[in-house]
């Protein structure tokens, strides 16, 4: 959605540095980062967001019992999200307990029930999948869709989430998030065309 790519370039949520790129956990340099976490000292734009997914769960007509955050980024969002409509929380750890059960799902949960994921954003997918897997193995759960506020919109992800058999759910994508960055005038023409080198092969945009 546009206005949500608006609404985190008006937040700053958004920021690039093209001199003194960022460095994803992989190496890559990146002259863009998003920071979604931000968004949840924002009342407002939080409120924002939150309506956002709830208006796309009923135009998917997408169904749940309970609501699921990924570890750490997606706990505060699925509480605010299950706290709205009154439906059970869980969260997903990384990894699992080094102690007691083991477990990566926390929160209880009863077994059998249609389980929607909430997580901040999508890279490659990895850890939302990695959730969705937990979920599946000790609470026998359906899960087929992740909610996300943003997307870089990678082919990775999107063949990851095909071989996990999930649908992903973001409320904005990295070519808008380009887009409302030049509207609002915060990158010029020469540094919206490195973005979207980066976006086609971020990668080679690093070497």
């Amino acid at each position: 959605m546009k206005s949500i790519a608006q609404l985190l370039v008006q937040h700053d949520i958004v920021k690039t540095n093209f001199t003194e790129p960022f460095v994803w956990t992989s190496g890559i340099k990146s002259p863009i980062y998003c920071d979604c976490r931000e968004l949840i000292s924002i009342p407002d734009a939080r409120e924002v967001v939150i309506n956002a997914w709830f208006e796309l769960i009923e135009a998917k007509g997408l169904s749940y019992d309970i609501m699921a955050g990924t570890a750490t980024a997606g706990i505060p969002w699925a509480a605010f999200m299950a706290d709205r409509v009154k439906k059970p929380m869980l969260y997903v750890r990384s990894k699992p307990k080094g102690h007691g059960a083991g477990k990566m799902v926390e929160g209880g949960g009863e077994m059998n029930k249609n389980i929607l994921i909430i997580e901040d954003a999508f890279s490659t997918a990895g850890s939302s999948i990695k959730s969705a897997e937990a979920l599946r193995n000790e609470l026998k759960a359906t899960v087929t869709d992740i909610l996300g506020i943003f997307s870089w919109d990678t082919p990775l992800a999107r063949d990851n989430a095909a071989q996990a058999q999930v649908t992903l759910h973001p409320l904005t994508v990295f070519s808008e998030i380009i887009e409302a960055l030049h509207e609002a005038g915060k990158i010029d023409g020469t540094q919206q065309a490195s973005l979207e080198r980066f976006r086609s092969s971020p990668a080679d945009w690093s070497a």
